[in-house]
């Protein structure tokens, strides 16, 4: 392992925490999360897959928007997880993304473009100050420092925690956690958590494809995307982060993969922030620095990246009637959920199909 991978594991652990404190905004416990980091780490060993998992903004506020409250959350995770981890360990994913067709799939993932963006719009009305500033600074760091999403969220949470800090607004911070008591959190089933955590789960695929083969792509030919292994141990971690009050740990494009070791960097990465989890040091964090301080990154992920890239996939090398169910597709997951959006766009589609 070179200096360079090490650097590449803190980055990407820098990149993680303000993402932790979004997920500790919601309920979310970061002491449990760090067992889905554990399980990450050892299935990258054991599969040789340079794709980590880490916290993922979308799925954190996609998760915290369903449901109503800590518990509901926790049971969208958990059967997410578990949905996922059948679709990888039977094969089946690959046929659903197939059946749904790549236009659908990354509409899809443009409506969830357009979700985050309006959970970024939305700190404005709670925080406004925090959530402006950060935005400001996102928008800057993001045009005029090469485009590059670490050094994008790195400013954006110190520039808007020093205006917090600075001008003593009350951001509520300071997260309360009994790390004496870790008990398995029963799962509840009911129509929000049903929904929730299909929701959860088309938007993990489609996380999965784009994500997972990105990174892959950044090894630089060393390492190839099996999106069945990834879906295996994401949502493995998922289910057993959750069990215990823990966030959602998915795929994420890391930085890693870019290293001259990517396995070694990526797993070194979920060591260290299991190791920041484990040693309850981000309610420590959370006393100087705002939930709302990753909004500027929420809206630049959203409204900068993930729209346009996917609504350009979506909408090119296709036939009126397949703009037409890609429009649907993006258009209801972003006033509903990714499940809704899907499943609306197959009816259309197969409409079309029929007559």
């Amino acid at each position: 392992m070179t200096i360079n991978d090490i650097l590449a594991a803190l980055g990407v652990v820098l990149n993680g925490i303000p993402q932790a404190l979004l997920a500790a905004s919601y309920g979310f416990s970061s002491v449990p999360t760090a067992f889905g980091f554990i399980i990450g780490a050892v299935a990258c060993l054991f599969y040789g897959s340079a794709i980590p998992i880490s916290f993922q903004a979308e799925t954190i506020a996609l998760a915290g928007m369903l449901g109503k409250n800590i518990r509901e959350r926790l049971s969208i995770i958990f059967f997410s997880g578990v949905v996922m981890f059948i679709l990888g360990i039977t094969g089946v994913l690959s046929t659903i993304v197939n059946f749904a067709g790549a236009n659908i799939i990354n509409a899809m993932m443009a409506g969830v473009g357009i979700m985050l963006t309006r959970i970024s719009l939305i700190g404005l009305k709670e925080s406004r100050v925090v959530t402006a500033s950060s935005i400001f600074s996102a928008f800057i760091t993001y045009f005029f420092f090469g485009q590059n999403l670490v050094y994008t969220i790195v400013v954006c949470v110190i520039f808007s925690s020093l205006v917090a800090n600075i001008f003593k607004i009350d951001f509520g911070g300071g997260i309360v956690e009994d790390y004496k008591k870790i008990e398995i959190k029963k799962p509840i089933l009911n129509l929000t958590v049903i929904r929730g955590a299909l929701a959860l789960a088309c938007l993990t695929i489609g996380a999965n494809i784009a994500f997972g083969n990105i990174t892959a792509s950044m090894t630089n030919g060393g390492y190839s995307a099996n999106i069945d292994e990834l879906t295996i141990y994401s949502g493995l971690a998922d289910a057993v982060s959750s069990l215990f009050g823990g966030g959602p740990v998915e795929a994420i494009i890391s930085a890693t993969a870019a290293s001259p070791n990517p396995l070694s960097s990526g797993i070194l990465m979920m060591v260290i922030m299991a190791i920041i989890l484990f040693l309850g040091l981000l309610p420590k964090i959370s006393k100087f620095i705002p939930g709302h301080s990753v909004h500027g990154f929420l809206f630049i992920l959203g409204a900068i990246v993930t729209t346009p890239v996917n609504a350009m996939l979506a909408f090119s090398n296709g036939t009126p009637e397949d703009n037409i169910v890609a429009a649907t597709a993006m258009a209801v997951t972003a006033a509903n959920d990714p499940f809704i959006g899907l499943l609306v766009a197959l009816v259309v589609k197969y409409i079309f199909v029929i007559f």
